[in-house]
């Protein structure tokens, strides 16, 4: 799914008024019929409902939804905020429907007009939507800020007002702080960065219909993975085969007291589906990984840490660095290691510190390998930022000079491939747990060991790893859950894959999906499709 940027959303609505053809006020009753039916599923109609709309278009959307809602006898006041003496067509048509139906909207000229608002009220934020580009001030700005103070339940349509699309905001700027957030066609790049959490906690996403011709002739170094891409790469096991046409992983890591993160990785990789899997550990961990995964071979190196990487078994690839440790020794053993290894790489935590440690290594990887650092480990690699989007310009920089693929883990985790970041919607907080970053090195081996291409593997890993917890949340509690716990819902999350949209499966009874479109959720508690 492409992620597109405010100009190009706003070429893509164009594009559809005079393409399919319709008239941008029937495409805005098509957006807001979208929100009401969402929003009319999950209110009852004794709830007060408070909707603040703005003077353009996302103030339309507010009045139709207004309107849609007050027409099915919800309780429910919209009011005006007057910003300025302009007023859009479409917002125009919309003020009209709503008085014909006798829903009078309020104005609110000052912050003494604000209205009285319960803590189980729902406020919608209709004020601005994906066309602002500057800090909103006035009577706006002071709205905004005394939505922010209150308790009650948050719906933005659209865009939070006063965050912007795909640019950085500053933290003091009057920003609504949406529970949820109903956007259209795409996610938005601002949803998806962690500087912008306290705007976002949660998105679905409509599809609203808009020109498909049109947007596949739109470029964007920026994708939304979801299981139909997923789908369509899966490999899907002959009857014939046998163990040595999925690979064989040499997992290299592990050091006194860390050999556990070793043993996650491998039986990751064997859970992947990789025909064969070595450990290559120090000796203090062999009786430990041939009694935890009987399915391993093991090889050993010193007693206490890696010393030497003199293994003798024929891989087809290696994953790298997991508790592995940084002693000197370790470091000397890394770098000859990687000046006599052509086979792909998949590196991990020590690797990575030790690559930060001594940069000229860098030159020393073999093309496409995949680099899989948490966000502290990507400081140390590609410098220091000041914003998320500075951070996404240095990880492309990055990847596109040293021929690599970075996984930037986290909530929506970025998979960065040169120019190109996929952002992964699957996972939530339970992996927010010691060693789900070992096993998600396993699952990203495995998978290149059966002959994925390096960006397949990288997509693939991240989105089983982040689907096993999605599943888990049904049965586990985000608390409870640890690393060893993403093995029981690994053959679940692999039986997603085998459809095309599975979304049915998932979504909850009393959840009606419409025909024509479909529609993407995504928050911290709930499997993002």
């Amino acid at each position: 799914m492409k992620i597109l940027s405010a100009e190009q959303l706003k070429a893509a609505d164009q594009a559809t008024i005079e393409n399919e053809p319709i008239a941008s006020i029937d495409l805005m009753e098509r957006a807001a019929y979208q929100c009401f039916h969402w929003i009319s599923e999950r209110k009852e109609a004794e709830y007060l409902i408070h909707i603040f709309c703005g003077m353009g278009n996302n103030g339309g959307d507010g009045l139709a939804i207004a309107r849609m809602l007050h027409e099915e006898d919800f309780d429910v006041k919209a009011y005006i905020i007057h910003y300025s003496d302009t007023y859009s067509d479409d917002f125009v048509t919309n003020y009209q429907r709503a008085e014909e139906v006798d829903l009078h909207p309020e104005s609110i000229y000052s912050i003494d007009d604000f209205p009285d608002i319960a803590e189980e009220d729902l406020i919608i934020d209709a004020i601005f939507g994906t066309g602002i580009n500057r800090p909103i001030q006035g009577i706006t700005k002071d709205i905004i800020l005394k939505i922010n103070q209150l308790n009650s339940t948050v719906y933005a349509i659209d865009m939070p007002s006063g965050l912007y699309v795909d640019q950085p905001v500053n933290p003091e700027n009057a920003i609504i702080r949406s529970d949820v957030c109903l956007t259209f066609h795409s996610p938005k790049l601002a949803f998806l960065l962690p500087d912008n959490k306290a705007y976002v906690k949660a998105f679905i996403v409509f599809n609203i219909g808009l020109d498909p011709a049109f947007i596949n002739t739109l470029n964007t170094p920026h994708y939304l993975i979801t299981n139909r891409i997923v789908h369509d790469f899966y490999k899907t096991r002959n009857r014939f085969s046998h163990k040595g046409d999925f690979g064989h992983v040499l997992i290299i890591g592990g050091s006194f007291g860390k050999i556990g993160a070793t043993v996650l990785a491998s039986k990751a990789a064997l859970k992947s589906g990789a025909g064969l899997v070595t450990a290559y550990i120090p000796k203090c961990g062999y009786n430990i990984m041939q009694t935890a995964l009987p399915e391993a071979m093991v090889e050993v190196d010193s007693e206490n840490i890696i010393e030497h990487i003199n293994y003798k078994t024929k891989a087809t690839v290696i994953g790298i660095g997991i508790g592995m440790g940084t002693h000197e020794k370790t470091q000397k053993a890394f770098e000859e290691f990687l000046r006599n290894n052509s086979l792909p790489l998949v590196l991990d935590a020590d690797a990575l510190n030790l690559l930060a440690m001594q940069p000229s290594l860098l030159e020393l990887l073999p093309p496409n390998s995949i680099l899989t650092p948490h966000p502290k480990e990507l400081e140390r690699l590609v410098g220091a930022w000041e914003n998320d989007y500075e951070k996404l310009a240095l990880a492309q920089k990055f990847s596109k000079k040293n021929q690599c693929i970075l996984v930037i883990k986290g909530a929506y985790t970025a998979i960065v491939d040169s120019d190109t970041i996929y952002f992964n919607p699957s996972g939530n907080p339970s992996l927010a747990t010691a060693g789900t970053g070992d096993v998600l090195t396993g699952l990203i081996s495995g998978l290149l060991a059966q002959q994925y291409k390096a960006l397949e593997a990288a997509i693939a890993g991240v989105y089983l790893h982040g689907l096993t917890a999605d599943i888990a949340i049904d049965f586990e509690s985000m608390e409870n859950f640890i690393a060893s716990d993403i093995f029981r819902y690994i053959p679940e999350a692999f039986g997603f894959l085998s459809k095309k949209n599975p979304l049915e499966d998932i979504m909850d009874e009393d959840d009606d999906i419409d025909d024509d479109f479909d529609d993407y959720f995504f928050d911290d508690d709930e499997a993002g499709f």
